[in-house]
């Protein structure tokens, strides 16, 4: 197994931010603020086809057996962000994690004890610079490390409004050094033709994307087709030890 998979995370970043707070969700109208948030993101911007019984919510299966932590905007109290978070447990209480509708992850079954899935992730379009995503990430990582949870997995999803021209040009954008380990790569269900779409032109990384792999992950393999959500799908993984060790590079004093 590769050593940064056996490697226990050791500390976790700090999570204070006096404009905003993150907590998890606690009470139903909480997970129905965070829906109608979502609704919003992926059916308004991503062109997604959103699930959900409740008019302008966007919820699923899955919902009720995942933690949901939110970001509030201090004064307004207003919500400005959100992830969900299935445990393993959870997800064996379930039958599957989320991913597994859209790829085949048999390669990480040896994983399974210790890998947490995190999805659903999005921010209000007017709060994407405002520091939101780092502490919702600050507050994602040090839940897990509560739960003694070493590995990290989630989809990110990609608009294909375009016939999926853009998510083909973004997989092709990524970096050899950014695939994972071959011990550890996924296969989609339904494959996007990305050599038919993707052109040579450079275009913009999804932001959750950029986030990800900024935060140490690799990314898993080809991108699949969503046939429910009607989105492309890039499947990453990120060993929070690899994470906590960056951060902890990234947070020590310079020599003057």
């Amino acid at each position: 197994m590769n050593q940064e998979l056996r490697e226990r995370p050791r500390t976790s970043p700090a999570t204070s931010n006096r404009n905003f707070c993150v907590t998890l969700a606690r009470r139903t109208d909480e997970v129905r603020e965070i829906q109608a948030l979502r609704y919003q993101v992926f059916g308004g911007e991503l062109d997604a086809r959103v699930q959900g019984n409740i008019p302008g919510h966007d919820s699923d299966f899955f919902d009720p057996y995942c933690r949901h932590l939110l970001a509030r905007e201090t004064e307004s109290n207003k919500l400005v962000g959100s992830f969900r978070i299935l445990s393993p447990g959870a997800a064996s209480r379930v039958g599957s994690y989320h991913a597994e509708n859209v790829f085949d992850i048999d390669r990480l079954r040896k994983l399974r004890p210790r890998m947490a899935e995190v999805g659903r992730c999005c921010i209000h379009p007017n709060y994407r610079s405002a520091g939101v995503s780092t502490l919702l990430w600050a507050k994602l990582v040090e839940h897990l490390l509560i739960d003694d949870q070493q590995i990290m997995i989630g989809c990110a999803s990609i608009g294909i409004a375009d016939g999926g021209r853009h998510a083909a040009s973004v997989f092709r954008q990524i970096r050899p050094q950014q695939m994972a380990p071959i011990d550890y790569r996924v296969f989609p269900l339904h494959r996007l033709p990305f050599e038919d779409l993707a052109d040579e032109r450079r275009v913009a990384m999804p932001p959750l994307i950029e986030e990800y792999l900024g935060a140490g992950a690799w990314v898993c393999g080809e991108p699949a087709w969503n046939s429910d959500f009607n989105t492309a799908e890039l499947m990453l993984m990120l060993p929070l030890a690899r994470f906590t060790r960056r951060h902890n590079r990234q947070a020590l004093p310079r020599s003057a």
